[in-house]
């Protein structure tokens, strides 16, 4: 039987497991499964047993648990209300005054959650009501958030770059110090989209003059010190190599609870809930982790990854040629899969293309979350839609239209790091 006859009746299994309503794990597994006990000669029990403890064994896991459980007590805590209150007095003055609250506190609080979903509850909790009343555009609300909020998955700590980072075999540390300056080229493109939109609409603009003092407006931002201590904590002791992410989780966790404690949101509930979610989250990724590795070692007793490289390779694209390709597949699979599902399910075969075109894993795997961004606001599974859709009660679609500028803000961005690499790899090869 020929590769591509194989790799059809592998992704035609795949997508009736996935369309069944099958556990992306347990499909990912049905599929490894499948291409080993069809298509090789391997002993399926034994390669099966040792690649599930292997890939879950891994000290670089430990960091995934921590980090999530830091989100989810900074996400009941009163953290959001803190960044409101810090942030508004000096975005007054601002073309677009209180929309970029939405931009600077989504870029915080991704500093400190890794979570894009959750991101735009927290944040959208309070903002869409208060910018609502204040009677700014609804558009522009949601599509501020919907935008913004996708900065969980890039700013360190970043959920989904210690999945790819563990499905690739790259260190975790450098990817997040990669990170950072194509997350701060985001939030800049979006505060200078927001700022253009409004001298341009300034009719549709509340008139607000809030005017308060140097003193008074850092009197309000004191509530913002304990949180930037935080994030510098967390990524500084990683920066300076003083801690490994994990020890930095773990750190992180420590200061989160205390300063949950501090505003008096750290009840036993709130502990337990936190705990339980950070348990919940953790092992689904770490199931879809256990499954994707089962399915990247089958995928390489088929061949398939090799020869795909292989044809890839002798059809003389070249480098911005492949990665747009890439980028409309990626896109087309975030409208079906959510980011963490789309990384582990392509590593396998997406990363000897990537390396037989010579393009560094480190800036690819920056590439690939920023493309996974994308996905979070388009139908029919962005997740980021879904939440801004309970929060405001509007027709997915309606959120979706709401974020179409900041898609293409996104691709923008691509466009600069490909032209401009070093913008990724710059802070990494410093350390």
């Amino acid at each position: 039987m020929s590769i591509a006859t194989l790799s059809i009746i592998l992704l035609v299994l795949l997508f009736a497991f996935l369309g069944s309503g099958l556990w992306v794990a347990f499909s990912l597994l049905g599929v490894g499964i499948a291409a080993m006990a069809l298509f090789s000669d391997a002993p399926l029990g034994l390669v099966m047993a040792t690649t599930l403890w292997g890939h879950s064994n891994s000290w670089a896991l430990a960091a995934l648990p921590l980090f999530i459980w830091m989100g989810e007590i900074l996400f009941r805590s009163r953290l959001s209300e803190d960044m409101f209150t810090g942030l508004s007095p000096w975005m007054n003055r601002l073309p677009g005054q209180l929309l970029h609250v939405n931009v600077f506190a989504c870029g915080i609080f991704a500093a400190v959650s890794g979570s894009s979903a959750a991101t735009a509850a927290t944040i959208g909790k309070l903002s869409i009501p208060e910018l609502s009343r204040r009677g700014y555009p609804e558009k522009m609300i949601i599509g501020t958030l919907a935008g913004s909020a996708t900065l969980g998955l890039l700013i360190p700590p970043s959920i989904i770059l210690i999945v790819y980072g563990v499905a690739t075999e790259q260190s975790i540390a450098r990817l997040f110090v990669a990170g950072v300056l194509p997350g701060l080229l985001l939030v800049g493109l979006f505060v200078g989209y927001v700022a253009i939109w409004a001298l341009i609409n300034r009719a549709n603009l509340p008139t607000e003059d809030i005017r308060a003092s140097f003193v008074e407006k850092l009197r309000r931002s004191r509530r913002l010190v304990p949180v930037i201590l935080l994030i510098v904590g967390v990524i500084g002791s990683i920066y300076a190599g003083i801690a490994s992410p994990t020890d930095a989780a773990a750190v992180g966790v420590v200061l989160a609870l205390l300063l949950s404690w501090r505003e008096g949101t750290l009840t036993r509930a709130s502990f337990v809930d936190g705990l339980m979610g950070a348990t919940v989250t953790s092992c689904m990724i770490a199931f879809i982790l256990a499954g994707a590795s089962f399915l990247t070692v089958a995928m390489g007793f088929t061949g398939i990854p090799r020869v795909l490289a292989e044809w890839i390779g002798s059809l003389g694209l070249s480098t911005f040629t492949l990665l747009a390709a890439l980028t409309v597949f990626f896109v087309i699979m975030g409208c079906f899969l959510d980011g963490i599902s789309v990384v582990v399910l392509t590593a396998s075969v997406i990363m000897p293309m990537v390396m037989q075109a010579g393009i560094d894993p480190l800036w690819f795997g920056i590439f690939l979350v920023i493309v996974v961004e994308m996905s979070q606001i388009t139908p029919p599974v962005g997740f980021n839609l879904f939440v801004l859709q309970s929060l405001t009660g509007r027709d997915i679609l309606r959120v979706a239209h709401a974020a179409l500028p900041f898609f293409f803000l996104m691709i923008v961005a691509l466009v600069i790091i490909v032209v401009f690499p070093g913008i990724v790899t710059y802070l990494p090869n410093q350390m």
